[in-house]
């Protein structure tokens, strides 16, 4: 519930500070703040104010929503790069090799907190490049965020030169992307390989299904050791026994949960744990 009559204690800052922590769980620290004016001065301008005070003022008269869902996307860091970290990528593809000679079955990826899709994208590349050279079956790719605008900014897969430059090879830029103007799209071959899908993962349901590998990186940081442990369990309940969790290099999950651990095969990564006795069916549950 946002204080629909800020304090001078509250202000405006604070208001649209509580509008993203209630939405996705996310907290700005005080001494972060300035982040908002800067981030939201394209909404000011859009909706034609001078200042703070009077897009909280219109936030408070309007019943559709609208302006929430802009400052909420305007508010949530975004940051992205095609082949991002591109080592740790290297070991979810060899990790998936692993699954698959241990298992009969299509792999399941989780790009979680996806953003704008370039994480998801470059997964998609470098699988249809081992398909190429060794016949192995693509995984099944999930990819969500909490932001409906970054979800269909991934599904239409336009990126501005300064996107495309950002970490994507010259080789996979050529194969993959057909110039438009001053953009660059995803072949719609490259794109359906990925299900792109709107979710929150401190207020949502786990997705259906369980996963070999999810990628949730650079989140946690961002939440408060409550919803932290929130999502932990969400994820836990999702990743396969064995199966690998993949977090931002800033992120653990010592003191966090005990669910996963850090894997002894893939440095940086953390483990699922065992199956635990009720999900072995060896106590009722």
């Amino acid at each position: 519930m946002i204080n629909r009559q800020p304090t001078a204690q509250t202000g405006a800052m604070a208001v649209v500070a509580s509008l993203l922590e209630a939405r996705t769980g996310q907290q700005i620290a005080t001494n972060r703040t300035w982040r908002i004016e800067t981030a939201l001065k394209p909404v000011l301008r859009v909706r034609g104010h001078d200042c703070l005070d009077q897009l909280v003022a219109e936030l408070f008269d309007d019943q559709t929503g609208v302006i929430a869902d802009q400052i909420v996307d305007a508010l949530l860091n975004q940051e992205s790069s095609f082949f991002r970290d591109s080592g740790v990528l290297d070991m979810v593809v060899t990790a998936i090799d692993q699954r698959q000679q241990e298992c009969d079955r299509r792999p399941r990826i989780w790009s979680a907190a996806c953003s704008t899709g370039q994480e998801p994208l470059s997964l998609a590349m470098l699988f249809a490049d081992r398909f190429e050279t060794t016949g192995k079956v693509e995984p099944e790719i999930l990819a969500t965020d909490v932001s409906d605008a970054a979800i269909t900014r991934a599904r239409a897969a336009r990126y501005s030169q300064f996107e495309i430059q950002r970490g994507l090879p010259v080789r996979q830029m050529i194969k993959w992307f057909e110039a438009s103007g001053s953009d660059w799209i995803a072949q719609s071959s490259l794109v359906r390989k990925i299900n792109f899908r709107r979710h929150n993962l401190v207020g949502d349901p786990a997705p259906v299904g369980y996963f070999d590998i999810v990628l949730c990186r650079n989140v946690m940081l961002y939440l408060s050791p409550v919803l932290r442990k929130r999502v932990f369990d969400l994820l836990a309940q999702v990743v396969r026994p064995g199966g690998l969790l993949v977090l931002g290099a800033g992120e653990t999950v010592i003191g966090q949960t005990e669910a996963f651990f850090p894997s002894p095969h893939f440095r940086g990564l953390y483990e699922r744990g065992a199956q635990s006795m009720h999900e072995l069916g060896l106590v009722a549950a």
